[in-house]
């Protein structure tokens, strides 16, 4: 169940009163929109497929699959499926790995979406073990399609970019110094990195348009 926008909103508030940048953004950007993902494999496997193209190449890729493998993209389908034809959907070498890993995880019962373990790091660790899902990745879907609110994605660029302006550090914090910055912002961390999202690109539209910096 992904973080609804009352949820969202209630955590931000609760951010807001922790920490007094965060208060000051929140008047001038206000409340970002719920981020939401379906939940399951295809999630994933729409992840791999986008990496490094353009949302129309991913996708044309996913519907070349779909027409040469079946719709929905069974993990039985994918797992099977020869090398030459996914190829010929437009998958790289290396998104042909990562997608078989992906549907041999599903397909053989080692990863079961429907239920992952309930703590956030096991259910990172487990993701993880599918090649070309890194940490990130992983954060990403738990944050986005199960609504866990308190994934904290430290090794996001923008994250990292967006706390270090909202906490005035004369540069931009390391990840491991990201995850120590938002230690007292839990349960919220979740909420703070879509709020951190929303505040960096509120910056970059300010900064395109000519207007004052935020």
């Amino acid at each position: 169940m992904s973080l609804s926008a009352e949820q969202l909103h209630r955590s931000i508030d609760a951010l807001a009163g922790m920490e007094p940048a965060i208060a000051r953004m929140l008047e001038t950007i206000g409340y970002p929109p719920p981020r939401i993902r379906d939940r399951g494999y295809q999630t994933l496997l729409r992840t791999i497929v986008g990496q490094q193209v353009s949302v129309a190449a991913a996708n044309a890729i996913w519907a070349k699959m779909e027409a040469m493998i079946g719709a929905g993209l069974a993990p039985e389908a994918v797992a099977a499926a020869p090398d030459e034809l996914l190829r010929a959907t437009g998958l790289s070498r290396q998104k042909i790995a990562y997608a078989r890993s992906l549907a041999e995880h599903v397909a053989s019962g080692t990863i079961d979406f429907d239920r992952l373990p309930a703590d956030d790091e096991e259910a990172i660790a487990q993701m993880t073990a599918i090649k070309g899902i890194g940490r990130w990745s992983a954060e990403i879907y738990l944050l986005f399609a199960e609504g866990r609110g308190d994934v904290w994605p430290a090794g996001d660029l923008a994250v990292q970019i967006e706390v270090g302006r909202l906490l005035g550090l004369p540069e931009r914090p390391s990840e491991r110094e990201t995850r120590r910055l938002a230690q007292g912002w839990s349960p919220h961390r979740g909420a703070a990195a879509i709020f951190a999202w929303h505040s960096y690109n509120a910056r970059a539209s300010a900064a395109k348009t000519d207007k004052t910096p935020l």
